[in-house]
């Protein structure tokens, strides 16, 4: 075939062609311990065909992952996860979901670059999966809000109580979250752009 011929061309999906009214587009990075519902989030909300690099688990992984309380869990994110939700007609979010296996942490320095923001993505059962990925955000400086992912067989606990053992100063913001359910995806990003408009328009004083 020739593929200088106009039917070689296949330019992007029309559903995924960025809207012209669009002004303003915002990265924002979706971390978490594994298995706490990342990929499903990004996948949820995203209003294109989300982007995936999960692969199959393998005896590869056996003593080198911990799948404590996700051992049903058989396909696992190595690189990251990529959607786009239009918040309103002027701002983007463009969202990148994080490798939650410790191996693959080193991909986190170029996921984080440029990114203004990140939602923590938390599952109740397993919170000490989340006090590593909240302190390397604390060490980056990088302002996050807490998602406590809605598990069926999650235990419930007070914010106070959750605050307490994720060490969580009282001015980031907690909110529930149900990773399949677009609404409260959405609603948890919109939680991540209030958090971030706060802080630019924060007296020193006030910080």
């Amino acid at each position: 075939m020739d593929c200088t011929t106009s039917e070689a061309f296949v330019g992007p999906r029309s559903e995924d062609a960025l809207p012209a009214s669009a002004a303003s587009a915002v990265k924002v990075v979706i971390v978490g311990g594994f298995g706490v519902g990342k990929t499903t989030l990004v996948g949820s909300v995203s209003e294109i065909r989300p982007l995936t690099t999960e692969e199959t688990m393998t005896q590869a992984g056996v003593g080198v992952d911990d799948i404590a309380g996700v051992e049903r869990k058989t396909a696992t994110t190595v690189a990251m996860d990529f959607g786009r939700i239009s918040l309103n007609e002027q701002l983007v979010l463009y969202l990148f979901g994080t490798p939650g296996q410790e191996r693959f942490w080193f991909l986190w320095n170029g996921l984080f670059e440029g990114a203004l923001g990140a939602v923590v993505l938390v599952d109740t059962r397993r919170l000490e999966v989340s006090f590593d990925v909240i302190g390397r955000l604390e060490d980056r400086g990088v302002p996050f809000v807490v998602a406590i992912n809605a598990f069926p067989d999650a235990p419930v606990h007070s914010v106070a109580e959750l605050r307490a053992a994720m060490d969580l100063p009282d001015y980031v913001p907690m909110v529930n979250c149900d990773a399949r359910d677009r609404g409260s995806c959405r609603d948890a990003l919109l939680t991540l752009m209030r958090y971030l408009y706060t802080l630019t328009t924060a007296t020193p004083e006030s910080q």
